[in-house]
């Protein structure tokens, strides 16, 4: 037996077999390499795409509107990890209502050309209250907060191009 016959057969692996990972340690270099604990057919199934999902990067899942003070939208604080405001209920025969596109659940965004997302409930409301236009535009998300301030949620950077866009639009 040579010097190197035993290193050649630690170091080699049985041709086209998986290796078994444990769930807790697969990484995506794992999944990337093919050594994924989830079969392929699993993981494709897996990653389709839920039927409730709303991009929060696709524009056409935005709503603006310009409406005069008083508006009659009665906003409501997002759960601590995802701060920011949504209208909870629209005050019958407000501005808001009137007007028709405005719905109970829809994200506040922006104030004009300031980005009140993720801020605290004073600090947005504050944003309207400041803004002097005789119509104050809203820029609000048809959708969660967690479709919106979650991992799937739009990035600042698109963000703050989009509001940028559609106050010139």
């Amino acid at each position: 037996m040579g010097l190197f016959d035993g290193v050649k057969d630690a170091f080699s692996a049985p041709a086209l077999e998986r290796s078994v990972l444990d769930a807790e340690r697969e990484t995506p270099i794992d999944r990337w390499m093919g050594w994924s604990v989830k079969k392929e057919d699993e993981m494709q199934a897996g990653e389709a795409v839920p039927a409730n999902f709303i991009d929060a990067m696709d524009g056409e899942n935005y709503v603006k509107v310009a409406l005069e003070k008083p508006m009659g939208i009665i906003f409501e604080e997002n759960d601590e990890t995802f701060g920011g405001i949504f209208i909870q209920s629209l005050k019958e025969g407000g501005k808001a209502e009137v007007e028709g596109t405005l719905v109970p659940g829809d994200q506040l965004v922006a104030v004009g050309a300031v980005k009140v997302s993720g801020l605290p409930f004073d600090e947005a409301l504050g944003a309207i209250l400041a803004d002097g236009a005789s119509k104050t535009t809203l820029l609000l998300f048809r959708g969660s907060a967690d479709q919106f301030y979650g991992p799937t949620g739009a990035s600042q950077e698109w963000l703050d191009e989009y509001i940028a866009s559609s106050v010139n639009a």
